[in-house]
């Protein structure tokens, strides 16, 4: 049996980057855009939740901060898995039957 996490807890990685990393430090999204070696609109994207997160720019944040890019990654998955699962009846697969 699969455990289901309630969509509630499914944040946009780039959300959490911004709360819980970025502002602490105090740093702007230009200073960080040019820190990281990506565009600043690239990078407000993502913080704003308008983007997901890439393998690279997760990547550059684990190497900014060290935070694994792993678990932003997977943080990722699961935003995106919960957005989908909200709007599964849409839809319309049915299971592949068994060869014979």
């Amino acid at each position: 049996m699969a455990l289901k996490m309630h969509p509630a807890l499914a944040v946009h990685p780039g959300d959490w980057l911004k709360t819980d990393i970025v502002e602490p430090h105090g740093v702007t999204v230009k200073a960080l855009a040019a820190h990281l070696g990506v565009s600043r609109q690239a990078l407000s994207n993502l913080l704003n939740g308008h983007a997901g997160l890439s393998a690279d720019m997760a990547l550059r944040f684990e190497k900014a901060f060290g935070v694994r890019a792993d678990t932003l990654l997977r943080m990722q998955l699961t935003y995106d898995l919960a957005q989908l699962r909200a709007h599964e009846h849409d839809i319309k697969v049915e299971r592949l039957a068994e060869a014979a």
